[in-house]
C-alpha cells in the first residue's frame, strides 16, 4: 500500500504519505485562504521527501469535512482528479475523526472545529477511534450543558473555551493528514468500509445568488 492522504476542510492544508505500516512524509500549512494554491505543491513536497512518485500511489483518502464549502471542495476535487488519473480507489473519512485520532485520548471527549458564523462543527467520541454521534453544526452557547467540563480538542473548542471548559490546549488544533492516513490505513487493513469521497457540508454555502437578482442579458 502507498496511501496518499489530504484534507482541506480546516484552515490547515495538509498532505501525508503512508505505506500501510508507518508515515513516510507529511506537510501541513495553516492558511484558510490559500487551499487551492498550497495543496498541489504540498503533494509534490511530500512525494519528494518520501522519494516516491505519484504513479506509485495505490489508494487515496480525503477528509470529507464537515468544513466550509470553498476550502473543503479543493481537497475533494483534487483527490477525485488523482483517483481518476491513476485509476486508484478514493476513500473519504470524516475530518473530525482525523482530529480525534490525533488526540490519542482514551476517555470520552468532543472534537470541535470553527464553522465560522459563530458556530462550530462537532461530534462526541468514546475514544480516539470511536465516534458516538453524527457530526453536527451548532452555536456554542446551545451546547454548554452538553460539553461543559468534557475533554475537548480542536480549534472550535479553543475559540470558545468559555463553553468547552474541558479543552485540551495541548491537543490538535487543526487537521493532520498524518493522523487521517494512519486511521485510514488501520481501517482498510481491518477490512472496514470507508466513506465515499463526498462533501459533508451540514449547511448551505456562504456564497448565494441574491434574492432580488436582476437578469441583464438579452432574452
Amino acid at each position: 500500500m502507498l496511501l496518499l492522504a489530504l484534507d482541506t476542510a480546516t484552515p490547515a492544508v495538509t498532505v501525508a504519505l503512508h505505506d500501510g505500516t508507518g508515515l513516510l512524509a507529511e506537510s501541513r500549512q495553516v492558511d484558510a485562504r490559500r487551499h487551492g494554491e498550497l495543496l498541489l505543491p504540498a503533494v509534490d513536497r511530500v512525494l519528494g521527501e518520501a522519494g516516491r512518485k505519484l504513479d506509485e500511489v495505490s489508494e487515496i483518502v480525503v477528509g470529507v469535512g464537515p468544513g466550509p464549502y470553498t476550502g473543503l471542495r479543493v481537497g475533494l476535487v483534487t483527490a477525485a482528479t488523482f483517483g481518476a488519473a491513476l485509476d486508484v480507489p478514493v476513500h473519504g473519512l470524516c475530518t473530525l475523526d482525523g482530529l480525534a485520532h490525533a488526540s490519542g485520548l482514551t476517555e470520552p471527549f468532543v472534537v470541535a472545529t470553527d464553522a465560522r458564523r459563530k458556530e462550530v462543527y462537532w461530534a462526541r467520541y468514546a475514544d480516539a477511534r470511536t465516534r458516538l454521534t453524527e457530526p453536527a453544526v451548532d452555536r456554542p452557547a446551545d451546547l454548554a450543558d452538553q460539553v461543559a467540563g468534557v475533554p475537548a480538542v480542536g480549534a472550535g473548542a479553543l475559540l470558545y473555551d468559555t463553553v468547552f471548559t474541558g479543552v485540551r490546549r495541548e491537543g490538535p488544533e487543526h487537521q493532520s493528514a498524518a493522523a487521517l492516513a494512519a486511521l485510514a490505513a488501520e481501517k482498510l487493513a481491518a477490512g472496514e468500509e470507508l466513506l465515499p469521497p463526498r462533501p459533508l457540508y451540514l449547511r448551505r454555502p456562504d456564497a448565494q445568488v441574491p434574492a432580488n437578482y436582476k437578469v441583464v442579458t438579452p432574452k
